[in-house]
């Protein structure tokens, strides 16, 4: 029996960084949303990223850029060690920005993020315990079916539903890989009169076939993970055995630190997860866009975190979908008072196909935006990860003894990017 449909102009699928911050995004231009989560409440997988320049930008342009730095230490670089030798092997200064500027670099908690992002939003925006099961067409518009027996009847939509999205299902787009690599993290929490000594560099550690880093949040806060290899998916575990693998796989030449970081760190604040991409070329020919359709954050382009890009590229998709919306959509409404993409209002067959065009143009001008963004972020975080990780002696001698320096400016010049204004 089919349910009661309602009809809303823009529906986001996911409420995560990418979700978030396109409605943020779209709501400081005047366009509202509605943002479907699945779960009974914001979903934190993870405990903290590394926000770079590229990130800061972004969050720059949604305006909660402050209130997050006030909560972050600024990182002065970054120290790679190999666990073979016990010798540093790199140590990049962030202070050395192009131009004689500095890279902005913090490691930003997902949780305090996602909050943050959620109450800029108005009252209702975010609607709990959606999850979407069936996708139709229905003339010009898209019918969302919920699992709940709903129907959402709306002209934009937008999929930021991660990496097994249902919206880049209905676009054809294959699935993300995975890679043979898996990842574990971690957030140590240190008390009042304790000190975790990594000061304010982001460590990296290379061993043979793992790699792990470690870096402060905070004069309290510690977020580290720890990389490796696996030929199959890795079966869950529980919190106390991951703890060990750790400990007993981070190399014997480990800095005692951060031995002591993984040691202080609460089995509650531990997780493990599978490595996936979308290989280069399943976005370069693949639908990012249909129509009044498109995916956005990990739907669209999910990567290997080796280069610590997901979440920064998330933002960066934020700001250029809203403004690429905004651009289509705000000429079109015809109160001059008002930005509303004529909600409410009776509309004509002839206004309603100008609408749906506008949409599809603005969708295809983001798509365009980001198709080559997401295959170089893709592509370098892949390769780069195959090297860090290598387990060969060869690789191992020529990432430390070569290739670590040039491994880290790489890194820093995908940093760089700026997503512009609203």
């Amino acid at each position: 029996m089919k349910g009661r449909v309602e009809s809303t102009d823009i529906v986001i699928v996911g409420a995560g960084i990418a979700g978030l911050s396109t409605s943020l995004g779209l709501h400081r231009l005047g366009l509202g949303s509605l943002v479907l989560e699945t779960s009974d409440c914001l979903r934190v997988t993870g405990f903290a990223f590394l926000t770079w320049a590229n990130g800061w930008k972004a969050l720059d342009a949604l305006g909660i850029a402050d209130a997050l730095r006030q909560q972050h230490e600024l990182l002065e670089g970054l120290v790679a060690i190999s666990t073979i030798t016990g010798r540093p092997t790199s140590e990049i200064l962030f202070t050395n920005g192009t131009g004689g500027g500095r890279h902005e670099v913090r490691s930003v908690g997902r949780k305090l993020l996602l909050e943050t992002l959620a109450n800029e939003l108005p009252h209702g925006t975010i609607r709990f315990n959606s999850k979407v099961v069936l996708i139709e067409e229905d003339g010009h518009s898209k019918l969302i079916h919920l699992a709940d027996g709903s129907v959402i009847k709306t002209k934009v939509l937008i999929g930021c539903d991660g990496v097994n999205s249902v919206v880049a299902k209905w676009l054809g787009l294959q699935e993300a890989t995975f890679i043979g690599r898996a990842t574990i993290r971690g957030l140590a929490s240190f008390e009042e009169g304790e000190d975790h000594h990594f000061g304010s560099s982001f460590l990296q550690l290379f061993g043979k076939g793992c790699r792990s880093g470690f870096v402060p949040c905070n004069k309290k806060t510690v977020h580290w993970f720890f990389q490796y290899n696996s030929a199959t998916l890795p079966e869950e575990e529980e919190p106390s055995k991951l703890k060990q693998y750790v400990l007993d796989n981070l190399g014997e030449k480990a800095p005692k630190e951060v031995i002591d970081v993984v040691k202080k760190t609460n089995l509650g604040s531990i997780i493990s997860s599978p490595l996936r991409t979308r290989m280069p070329w399943k976005v370069y020919f693949g639908n990012i866009y249909r129509n009044n359709v498109c995916v956005a954050g990990d739907a669209l382009h999910p990567m290997t975190p080796d280069i610590g890009q997901g979440a920064c590229a998330a933002l960066e998709d934020g700001i250029i979908l809203a403004r690429c919306l905004g651009q289509a959509l705000l000429s079109l409404s015809r109160n001059p008072t008002s930005k509303s993409v004529f909600k409410d209002e009776v509309i004509s067959d002839r206004e309603e196909e100008e609408l749906y065009y506008r949409v599809e143009e603005g969708l295809g001008k983001f798509a365009r935006e980001r198709r080559w963004r997401s295959l170089d972020l893709i592509t370098t975080a892949y390769y780069m990860g195959s090297i860090q990780q290598g387990s060969g002696r060869l690789i191992n001698y020529v990432r430390d003894n070569f290739l670590s320096s040039y491994l880290t400016r790489v890194l820093l010049r995908r940093t760089e990017f700026d997503c512009g204004e609203l």
